[in-house]
C-alpha cells in the first residue's frame, strides 16, 4: 500500500520534507530488538495520540498481515533504522507484536536464491 504523494510531508519533485531524524524525534536507535526480516503485526490496540502520522501510517501496513521490518521501511520511504524506531515505539504501547521470520525446513533453498539474484539483476 504506497503512501500519497500529496499534502505537506512528501513532494513529487523534492520527495520527504521532513527529515528521518525529525520523524524519529531525534533518537538513532529503536528500544527493542528488530532486524529487517523481523515480522510485525497489529494487534488491534490503538496507539496513544501522541504518536505522530508515520506511526499510523506503519501500524496501517502491518493491520491485515504480518509484514517485515524491510518492507514498512520501504513503503515508508525511511531508513531502516527511522522505521525500527517508530515500530519499537507502537510495541512499548502494545499495538503491534513481532515475531522472527519463518524459514522453510531449506532456508538455502537453490530457488529461492536464484529467483532473488534475478530479481536483483532486473533492478540494475
Amino acid at each position: 500500500m504506497p503512501l500519497p504523494q500529496e499534502g505537506p510531508w512528501l513532494d513529487d519533485a523534492a520527495g520527504r520534507l521532513i527529515r528521518p531524524y525529525a520523524v524519529s524525534n531525534g533518537r538513532t536507535r529503536p528500544t527493542a530488538a528488530l532486524d529487517l526480516l523481523t515480522l510485525v503485526r497489529a494487534t488491534g490496540t490503538s496507539p496513544p495520540a501522541h504518536l505522530g502520522l508515520e506511526h499510523t501510517q506503519a501500524l496501517g501496513l502491518c493491520g491485515l498481515q504480518s509484514t517485515s521490518v524491510a518492507e514498512i521501511a520501504a513503503h515508508l520511504r525511511l531508513p531502516a533504522v527511522v522505521a525500527k524506531v517508530l515500530l519499537s515505539d507502537l510495541m512499548e504501547c502494545g499495538a503491534v507484536t513481532t515475531r522472527a521470520p519463518r524459514f522453510d525446513e531449506d532456508p538455502t533453498d537453490l530457488s529461492l536464491l536464484e529467483a532473488v539474484l534475478d530479481g536483483l539483476r532486473r533492478r540494475l
